[in-house]
């Protein structure tokens, strides 16, 4: 078995902390376009999270593009490392446009963004109600394809331990290194 180069601690845990905001925001935006009587309480949490997600993505946007990443296992050939490399950058743009877009939305509909119940974000967007369609229309197929990509993910991830047997999950994990 070969050695596996990890990622350093900082950038595994902004991974996983991105990973669990963006999992709860899309929970809760799918769970609340559905939902009547939790709505307000939900658009709440929804922006909160939307925020902090465009907060987390922007430092770990800085750590990743300051720092080299580690080498990827040989069982990844040129047009693979293409692949990621070129996937790695739309997971990155989806995850910032997203939460702008979810921003602007909001401000188009005549509202501020409002983060833990008190701190009213200023409008990033005129108020408009055509503009309003357009954006909200377009966060949610940035939501979908944010899913889709993220499936694509981690089913590349998975198929590279589980079928290739090169332990790429242990890249991105905690806990003690299996040589």
């Amino acid at each position: 078995m070969t050695r596996v180069d990890r990622y350093p601690v900082r950038t595994r845990v902004l991974h996983w902390l991105t990973a669990v905001l963006v999992f709860s925001a899309l929970f809760i935006g799918f769970a609340m376009v559905n939902s009547l009587g939790g709505y307000g309480a939900l658009v709440g949490v929804h922006m909160t999270l939307g925020v902090l997600i465009l907060l987390v993505v922007v430092i770990r946007a800085a750590n990743r593009f300051t720092h080299r990443t580690p080498r990827l296992p040989d069982t990844v050939g040129s047009v693979e490392h293409l692949l990621v490399v070129g996937s790695e950058i739309g997971l990155y743009a989806l995850m910032l446009a997203q939460p702008l877009v979810g921003w602007a939305m909001v401000s188009a509909g005549g509202r501020h963004v409002v983060v833990f119940d008190w701190l009213a974000l200023p409008r990033i967007a005129p108020f408009d109600a055509d503009l309003y369609f357009v954006l909200r229309q377009a966060h949610s197929v940035f939501a979908y394809l944010l899913v889709a990509a993220i499936a694509a993910h981690v089913s590349a991830v998975l198929l590279h331990t589980l079928t290739l047997g090169d332990r790429m999950l242990s890249r991105m994990t905690f806990g003690a290194r299996r040589e």
